[in-house]
C-alpha cells in the first residue's frame, strides 16, 4: 500500500517570517500561519476558531519568504508534515509537529508590488523580474517558489 504526506494551508502570516543560516549556510525560514474555521454551536451561533501552523522554509525559497512576506499577509503553502524531538536545558524531551514547505504561494497585494489580474502579486525574485522565470518558478500572477523538482503547468491533474 502507497503512502502519502502532503499538507495544504492557506491562511495569514502571525508574523514577520525568521530568518536563520544553517553551519553551511543554508537559508532556513519560520512562519507561522494561522487558518480559521467557524463552527455552529448549540445556541445557533457561529463560532470563529484559529488553528495554527508553523511553517519551514529551505533555500531560496526561505529567502524570498524573508525578503517579501510580512506579518498578516495571506500564503498558500504546500508540503509535508514533520515531527522532531529535542531534549531541552532541563532534559526533557520535547516534540513539534511543523509542515515543511514545498512550495509557497504569496496572495493578496503587497506593498511595492506589482497587481496582477488574477488577484496575486508580483514581485522581484532574486534579481529576476517574474515574466523572466519559467512556469516552475511562476504560477499565473503568484510566486511559487519551487525550484527544478516543483511540477510544472502540464503536471497539475486538474
Amino acid at each position: 500500500m502507497a503512502s502519502m504526506n502532503r499538507v495544504f494551508v492557506m491562511g495569514n502570516l502571525g508574523g514577520d517570517p525568521e530568518l536563520r543560516k544553517t553551519a553551511n549556510n543554508t537559508a532556513v525560514v519560520s512562519m507561522n500561519v494561522a487558518t480559521k474555521e467557524f463552527r455552529p454551536e448549540k445556541d445557533g451561533t457561529r463560532q470563529e476558531y484559529t488553528e495554527w501552523h508553523r511553517i519551514v522554509v529551505w533555500g531560496r525559497q526561505a529567502e524570498n519568504c524573508a525578503k517579501y512576506l510580512t506579518k498578516g499577509r495571506p500564503v498558500f503553502v504546500e508540503g509535508r508534515l514533520q515531527t522532531r524531538s529535542w531534549e531541552d536545558k532541563s532534559g526533557v524531551k520535547r516534540y513539534t509537529t511543523e509542515i515543511v514547505a514545498n512550495n509557497v504561494q504569496f496572495l493578496g497585494s503587497g506593498a511595492g508590488r506589482e497587481q496582477s489580474q488574477y488577484g496575486g502579486t508580483r514581485a522581484d525574485v532574486g534579481g529576476a523580474s517574474a515574466g523572466d522565470m519559467n512556469m516552475n518558478e511562476v504560477d499565473i500572477g503568484n510566486i511559487n517558489l519551487g525550484g527544478p523538482d516543483t511540477p510544472g503547468l502540464d503536471d497539475i491533474p486538474f
